[in-house]
C-alpha cells in the first residue's frame, strides 16, 4: 500500500509540473512514466482488494444465498421447537397421568387402612366393653353372692343370738359393706375400661385425622404447579397409633 500511494504522489507531481497546452485546460504528460506508474499501481494493490470487488459483484447473489439459508434456518429452529413443545407436552400429560393414578392408589390405601383401623378399633372397643361387661357382672353377682351369704350368716348369727342386738346389728352393717365395696369395685372396674377405651379412639380418631389430611395435600399437589416433591412420610401412623 506504502507503493499505491507514492506511485499517486508521482502522478500528481507529473501532472501538475507538466506543461499545460495553451488556451485550454489541458496538459502533456510523459505517456511512459504515467503508464509505468499506473501498473506500478495496479501490481501494488492488494489482493484482499481484488477480492472485495469480487464480493461487491456478487453481493446480491450472496446476500440471496444467506436469506435463503437463513429462512432455512429458521424454518428447522421453527419444526424442531414445535417437536420439542410436542414432545414435553406429552411428556408432562403422562407425569401428570402418572401422579394422578399414584394419587388415586395412595387414597385407596389410606382409605382401606382407615377402615381397618375403624375396623379393628370398633372390635377392639367391643371386646373391652364385653369384657369389662363379664367382670362387672361377675364382680356384681359375686357381691351379691357375699351380701346373700353374709345375710344368711348374719340372720342365722341372729336367730342364734336372739338376745344380743348388738352382734345382728354388725353381721347387717358387715354384709352391707361387702355388699357396697363390690359395687364400688365394679363401677371402678368399669370407668377404668371406658377410660382406656376412650383412649384408644382417641388415638384412631388422630390416625384418621392425620390420614385425611394427606389425602387433602396429595390433591393439592395435584392442583399446584409441577415441580414440588410429594411429602410421603407425614402420612405414616405414628408408634402410638399403632
Amino acid at each position: 500500500m506504502y507503493r499505491v500511494f507514492e506511485a499517486l504522489d508521482e502522478l500528481v507531481t507529473i501532472v501538475e509540473e507538466a506543461r499545460g497546452v495553451p488556451m485550454t485546460s489541458g496538459c502533456v504528460v510523459p505517456r511512459g512514466d504515467v503508464l509505468e506508474l499506473l501498473d506500478d499501481v495496479r501490481d501494488a494493490i492488494p489482493q484482499e482488494l481484488d477480492d472485495a470487488q469480487d464480493v461487491l459483484d456478487h453481493r446480491d447473489e450472496v446476500v440471496t444465498k444467506a436469506q435463503t439459508e437463513a429462512d432455512k434456518s429458521v424454518a428447522e429452529a421453527r419444526s424442531e421447537a414445535e417437536r420439542t413443545i410436542a414432545e414435553s407436552r406429552a411428556e408432562a400429560e403422562q407425569l401428570l397421568t402418572e401422579a394422578r393414578e399414584q394419587a388415586d392408589h395412595l387414597l385407596s390405601d389410606a382409605r382401606g387402612q382407615a377402615e381397618q383401623a375403624v375396623t379393628a378399633g370398633r372390635r377392639e372397643y367391643e371386646d373391652y366393653i364385653s369384657r369389662a361387661q363379664s367382670e362387672s357382672d361377675r364382680m356384681v353377682q359375686a357381691g351379691r353372692a357375699a351380701y346373700e351369704q353374709s345375710v344368711h350368716e348374719g340372720k342365722t348369727e341372729q336367730a342364734r343370738l336372739v338376745t344380743d342386738t348388738e352382734v345382728a346389728q354388725a353381721a347387717s352393717a358387715e354384709a352391707k359393706r361387702i355388699a357396697e365395696e363390690a359395687h364400688e369395685e365394679a363401677e371402678r372396674l368399669r370407668s377404668e375400661c371406658d377410660a382406656y377405651v376412650d383412649s384408644r379412639l382417641a388415638d384412631f380418631e388422630d390416625l384418621l385425622s392425620r390420614t385425611l389430611r394427606t389425602v387433602g395435600k396429595g390433591r393439592q399437589q395435584l392442583r399446584s404447579p409441577m415441580g414440588a416433591p410429594f411429602d410421603y412420610e407425614e402420612w405414616q401412623p405414628s408408634a402410638g397409633a399403632n
